[in-house]
């Protein structure tokens, strides 16, 4: 990692942990990397437990005007005059990073710190989200704005994706929406032989090299492995 950093430039932070053998990999995994797009897969799980209290919120639609169109919502954009239910701009901000939806999806859950809140629920001290899209990605360094860490990114993701931390039909729903991500195929899933199945979510600000993603990986016949990679 050391070497990469040298020929590239900037700062890696990686975790990763097998789930079965209890191994795991670790760089700057400690260390505060720029969340960037990748708040919204957590986005997706904070909403999928807010629809574990309140039955029918998936199917819940929800109008928007044209001043919600931030750049980059590809899909949003084709629903203006029709609008989208709750479950179908969850998909489309993890699937295709649509930035509209997200923004959707975090005035419902409180903003920004309605998605903190949620995030600490789980045992997460560290993530922090600050702003809404577009403003979260000036990935300023040494700014602890809309950060996290690898470390705390993977053990969250564990949690929603393998542990308890969402009931069983709405954690399989969740992993259900990483493994459709569009946006992935030349990051974690690039490395992953064809026949392991892949759930992620990536993150890109396009400032200071700042690119990331998160994966759950589970290899053929084996325990799966839950990673973070963060620059």
């Amino acid at each position: 990692f050391a070497k990469l950093e040298q020929d590239f430039g900037g700062s890696i932070g990686v975790y990763a942990m097998d789930t079965g053998s209890g191994a795991t990999v670790s760089y700057r995994a400690e260390e505060r990397f720029p969340l960037c797009s990748s708040f919204k897969g957590f986005l997706a799980a904070a909403v999928l437990a807010r629809s574990q209290q309140q039955a029918g919120l998936l199917d819940t639609p929800i109008r928007y005007g044209k001043n919600a169109l931030v750049p980059w919502s590809p899909i949003s954009e084709k629903y203006l005059t029709t609008g989208m239910t709750v479950a179908e701009l969850s998909a489309a901000a993890v699937q295709y990073s649509d930035n509209a939806a997200a923004n959707l999806l975090l005035k419902e859950l409180g903003g920004p710190a309605g998605l903190t809140a949620f995030m600490r629920s789980i045992g997460d001290t560290t993530f922090r989200l600050d702003r809404w899209e577009l403003e979260l990605n000036s990935a300023i360094p040494g700014d602890a704005r809309d950060t996290s860490s690898p470390r705390a990114v993977t053990e969250s993701l564990q949690k929603l994706t393998l542990g308890s931390a969402l009931a069983a039909p709405q954690r399989q729903q969740f992993v259900d929406w990483l493994k459709g991500n569009t946006t992935g195929n030349h990051r974690i899933r690039a490395a992953v032989p064809a026949d392991w199945a892949v759930g992620d979510k990536t993150g890109t600000c396009g400032v200071y090299g700042t690119a990331n993603d998160y994966a759950v990986v589970w290899p053929t016949g084996r325990a799966p492995i839950v990673l973070a990679v963060y620059t």
